[in-house]
């Protein structure tokens, strides 16, 4: 049985290489900053992994998941998006206790309690960030998406998914209900205004670094979003009016 803090890395190797979307190895001092450790423990446990055949670790270039590597990292990462999706839409925790709770769950679950909670939820395919969740045999369902802040204008378009590295950002996301779900249309921005129509709601309070904004109607509802915070929402247009 494989300890926590191997899973962890299996785990983070995955997630990071997925983020840059290349097939190369991932390199240990980013690793290390992923994971808030030093080199010096990031180089011990990859030495440990390539011993145990989960990764191939070459010393200057990084490091590289085998097969029995990933599949295992994506059988933590399904726990962990399930058990978030049972913590936040059964229980009702907050994104940081439902992270939190799911980190330390994500490890003790069986196969057996993972396919109960498989099927209470209804099958899920995605977890509250819109994060996909692996299937058994590891395949996710993958939505094409980008920030809000770059989507066309005057397009019906569905939140797909948001960002999970500041809990902060999150809670404003969620008090401007920009969810996973839900559907908005870009009005403009500070570069190309727009008519006002209906009344303006300032966006939630969010510590961006720049005053540009994006004008976006929700519903009855016109926001006018941080584009900072904008880019931490990431949408497609809608099924039935796809981007010309």
């Amino acid at each position: 049985m494989l300890s926590p803090a191997v899973e962890d890395y299996l785990k983070a190797i995955f997630t990071l290489q997925t983020e840059s979307g290349e097939d190369g190895p991932v390199g240990t001092s980013r690793l290390a900053e992923h994971m808030n450790v030093s080199s010096a423990s990031v180089t011990n446990m990859l030495k440990r992994l390539d011993t145990l055949s989960l990764a191939t670790y070459t010393a200057y270039k990084g490091v590289r998941l085998s097969e029995a590597g990933r599949t295992i990292a994506l059988e933590i990462i399904r726990h962990h998006r399930l058990l978030e999706t049972y913590l936040r839409d059964v229980m009702g925790y907050d994104w940081e206790e439902m992270h939190a709770e799911a980190e330390r769950l994500e490890h003790h679950i069986s196969e057996e309690f993972e396919d109960r909670l498989d099927h209470m939820l209804g099958y899920p395919t995605h977890d509250p960030h819109g994060d996909p969740i692996p299937d058994r045999d590891g395949t996710m369902v993958e939505i094409a998406s980008e920030p809000l802040s770059s989507c066309p204008f005057d397009t019906p378009l569905v939140v797909r998914r948001v960002t999970d590295t500041d809990v902060e950002v999150l809670r404003a996301i969620e008090l401007l209900n920009l969810l996973p779900g839900q559907e908005v249309t870009i009005l403009g921005n500070s570069h190309h205004a727009h008519p006002s129509e209906g009344t303006m709601e300032t966006g939630a309070e969010y510590p961006g670094e720049s005053g540009a904004v994006i004008t976006v109607r929700h519903g009855p509802r016109i926001l006018s979003v941080p584009e900072d915070l904008a880019q931490h929402v990431f949408a497609s247009p809608r099924a039935d009016h796809p981007a010309t």
